[in-house]
């Protein structure tokens, strides 16, 4: 008999999940409270970066926060009513911003991202979703010579993890994305990277491929998940209930809130991010662009440029602060001097992460047949496929492609 599986998320880390256990055979229920893709995943910028194995937390970190929550245009900001629920977990983060934990985290993301494409694969081949996925490269942009030699130390450390990087030139950067503002006089190339033109597209057409190959997609939200007697999962929303042999906690930054009801206290935070997205740029992007000393990314999409970036520390309820996306705004006007911002959307979402920005993936130390595979921070499109087949080959008895020790719900 087909086991069944329930997939708790919807977003591109659950949806993946959903398409790599179809291939293995099982019967899969996707179950998210808004349509697939409609969470962080819908507004993200787009990477594909399989060189992206940096921990959020670096070494030195701590002497650049000051400034960053001085600088009304900086990439950090804290809502101050929310700093004594979130000190515990700032305290955890910033103690992971050393050497050892540097290496650590790379060493583990390098597995889970190095085979990105590779995953990616078989699940847009079968979604005919070629399209959505181009690999043009990424630029990483700076607008003086000084914050250039200062990235210098980092680049060296991706390039030893196997980054292929290329520096530039003045008359590179103008000949690869002549729209960009002249300042940009300094820059590198990362020729392995890649973007998906639409994220939320992406996202909702791999979810659409796996109700056509069979599944389910039911849209509620989850009250309660028990285990029987018989060790059938039953999982409890306002439509009824549903059974499973597996249930898979996919559900982003709200993730540890399913956990702790198998006793897995998981130190999850959100890290939320903005974005502008300008529908007629009136400027021709050719490809991702990041502006490193603002942290941000211009990605050119079907929805037209996006720009995004910046991180907010103030928790899953608190609304949204538009002025961050004010501020992209105004970055979007320095990065490209002609922009039309006429027509623009904002957008917030809630990144999950955890103190040492490793995910979590793999079963439950607690409680039998719940596997998880959440808190992706920064790079949930980058190591969705490779979460997925990870956590399908684990729902089968196999052993995993990589090493998932370093991911262990039990680190903590």
């Amino acid at each position: 008999m087909t086991r069944k599986v329930a997939v708790i998320g919807a977003g591109i880390v659950g949806v993946c999940c959903a398409g790599w256990l179809q291939r293995k055979g099982f019967s899969v229920t996707l179950i998210d409270r808004d349509g697939p893709g409609e969470g962080t995943s819908f507004g993200n910028a787009g990477s594909l970066s399989p060189s992206a194995v940096l921990p959020v937390a670096m070494p030195g970190m701590l002497k650049q926060v000051p400034g960053w929550l001085l600088d009304p245009l900086g990439p950090l900001t804290i809502r101050w009513s929310y700093l004594p629920r979130a000190a515990p977990w700032l305290w955890r983060f910033l103690r992971c911003a050393n050497e050892a934990q540097m290496w650590h985290t790379a060493h583990a993301m390098r597995g889970l991202l190095t085979p990105m494409f590779e995953c990616y694969e078989p699940l847009i081949r079968n979604a005919h979703a070629e399209d959505l996925v181009r690999r043009e490269g990424c630029l990483y942009v700076y607008d003086s010579e000084e914050t250039f030699r200062a990235g210098k130390p980092m680049q060296d450390l991706r390039r030893k993890l196997g980054a292929v990087l290329e520096d530039l030139t003045e008359s590179d950067i103008q000949r690869l994305e002549p729209a960009l503002s002249r300042k940009f006089r300094w820059g590198i190339y990362a020729p392995a990277n890649g973007l998906t033109v639409n994220p939320h597209r992406l996202t909702r057409t791999l979810a659409e491929q796996v109700v056509a190959d069979g599944g389910r997609l039911l849209r509620a939200e989850i009250s309660d998940i028990e285990v029987g007697g018989d060790g059938a999962k039953i999982i409890r929303t306002p439509a009824g209930a549903d059974t499973a042999d597996v249930v898979v906690i996919a559900a982003g930054a709200w993730s540890h809130r399913l956990a702790a009801r198998f006793g897995d206290r998981i130190p999850l935070e959100t890290q939320r991010g903005y974005h502008v997205t300008m529908a007629k740029p009136g400027v021709k992007a050719q490809r991702m662009v990041n502006w490193v000393r603002r942290r941000v990314f211009a990605t050119p999409m079907e929805m037209g440029l996006r720009v995004a970036g910046t991180v907010e520390i103030a928790g899953l309820e608190a609304a949204p602060n538009w002025r961050r996306a004010e501020i992209l705004l105004g970055l979007a006007k320095e990065m490209y001097p002609d922009l039309d911002t006429s027509e623009s959307t904002h957008w917030m979402g809630h990144r999950p992460c955890l103190p040492d920005s490793l995910p979590v993936i793999g079963p439950s130390p607690r409680a039998a047949g719940i596997f998880y595979a959440f808190g992706h921070q920064h790079v949930g499109m980058c190591g969705a496929p490779g979460t997925g087949r990870t956590i399908a080959e684990l729902v089968n008895g196999e052993k995993p492609q990589i090493d998932i020790e370093a991911f262990r719900a039990d680190r903590f």
